[in-house]
């Protein structure tokens, strides 16, 4: 499994060690702030969509077609997109993916500030999704590039981290536009700008992938990264793991209902419960990056997952908001061990010429169960709910525990089917 470690130009000057000598290296730097700059934008991005469109058709099914117009060019998409990223250069692909990105928010702000249908904003949400698959495969399959190997669990843990920061910051700052404008408007055109300086960003890189083979479009070249997550026992066993976890054990699509129906709160607590996750993993990845590489990194992630459904276990059960909070919190801390470990060995065990078909498959496998996730939540809260004569506030709960318990199941069993996710040990190796 151990591959030589590219040159260190790629990587932190030769000799220097430490939670942040990676940040010594002036490419993956640049990458870094462009991500945070580019996710703190489609942060608020996202939460202006939901909110224009509750405000201008009251429908809470409006809401729900935002997740269908994205999760569509997701699975229609993402083997093109993989074999992009293989057979282009890929910092081209993540710039010129961008740029589209940019003027998707640009046309937004136009309907926005026309108040056109609500038709070509749905239109722009499933390009935005088609532009994301090949922008998510790019960029994946980017970062091993941007460092030396050793270093490849730090970068994905501090990249993890600004995901988590702009999901904090993002939300909030949006919240504080609107409620000053009163307009989207102003929040889409601040993300053409977040999108123009990431593009900046990412043009400073040095680094550029140069494949090896231009190889031809064709149906057994587009299901390569398919082949190769089914033949690597690994590869396959922590995609399934995370995939299912994500399906069974996400309890965020039922917090508003946790809110105003258990906890008794109002919206300010709900915005303050919401950050409980990032929060968790942003402390988590600096615990992470002050401490040795993991040594028995598949237990850690059985371990980390195992953990993650019984803190969801914790928050369904929970009537007290500060407890609530503190397993919401936990939950985004073990969650990110889950994400550096599933992440780096995602990208070490995958050939350099396969990792953006790879990563396509990864991201739509994640992609949909976080989609599917928000609707089997809300499907069994309604059922054992509403639909059985009890109230929703039973039904939440019987959804998200019952979700927790599932999860743990799905360890135990990943745990039985794929031993050598078990037996993975030092993640730096």
């Amino acid at each position: 499994m151990s591959q030589a470690a590219p040159p260190n130009s790629a990587g932190s000057p030769p000799g220097t060690h430490g939670p942040y000598a990676i940040l010594h290296n002036r490419d993956f730097v640049c990458y870094l702030i462009g991500r945070l700059v580019a996710s703190f934008g489609q942060q608020m991005l996202a939460m202006a969509v939901g909110w224009e469109l509750y405000e201008r058709t009251g429908s809470a099914l409006a809401l729900g077609f935002v997740g269908l117009a994205q999760m569509i060019p997701m699975i229609v998409f993402t083997l093109p997109a993989g074999h992009l990223a293989d057979h282009s250069n890929r910092k081209h692909v993540i710039v010129w993916m961008t740029l589209s990105l940019a003027g998707v928010s640009l046309a937004l702000t136009l309907i926005s500030a026309w108040s056109a249908p609500v038709f070509w904003i749905y239109l722009c949400l499933f390009i935005a999704g088609t532009v994301r698959t090949f922008l998510w495969a790019a960029s994946a399959s980017f970062l091993p590039q941007l460092v030396a190997r050793g270093e490849l669990a730090r970068a994905v843990n501090w990249s993890s981290s600004t995901f988590q920061l702009s999901s904090i910051l993002g939300p909030a700052a949006a919240g504080a536009l609107l409620g000053w404008t009163r307009h989207a408007a102003w929040v889409y055109g601040l993300n053409v700008v977040a999108s123009l300086a990431c593009c900046v960003l990412v043009g400073l890189v040095r680094q550029h992938h140069v494949a090896a083979v231009k190889g031809k479009l064709s149906l057994k070249a587009l299901l390569t990264g398919f082949h190769f997550v089914f033949a690597n026992k690994i590869v396959c066993g922590i995609i399934t793991l995370d995939m299912f976890a994500v399906l069974l054990g996400g309890a965020t699509t039922l917090l508003p209902v946790y809110a105003k129906e258990i906890l008794r709160v109002g919206p300010g607590w709900l915005g303050l419960l919401q950050t409980a996750l990032p929060l968790g993993a942003i402390g988590c990845s600096f615990i992470l990056a002050h401490r040795p590489p993991l040594q028995q990194a598949g237990r850690a992630l059985l371990w980390a997952v195992t953990a993650f459904g019984l803190a969801t276990i914790g928050f369904g059960l929970s009537q007290w908001y500060w407890l609530s909070f503190a397993m919401l919190f936990a939950c985004g801390a073990v969650d990110n061990v889950s994400v550096v470990v599933r992440h780096t060995l995602v990208q070490w065990l995958t050939p350099n010429e396969k990792r953006g078909r790879v990563s396509a498959v990864n991201n739509l496998f994640i992609g949909t169960s976080n989609e599917l996730g928000g609707f089997e939540s809300g499907a069994i809260a309604h059922w054992f709910g509403p639909a059985m004569g009890h109230t929703i506030a039973m039904g939440a709960m019987i959804s998200v525990v019952s979700g927790g318990v599932g999860t743990l199941l799905v360890v135990a069993a990943i745990a039985l089917l794929w031993p050598e996710i078990r037996n993975y040990g030092r993640l730096e190796e």
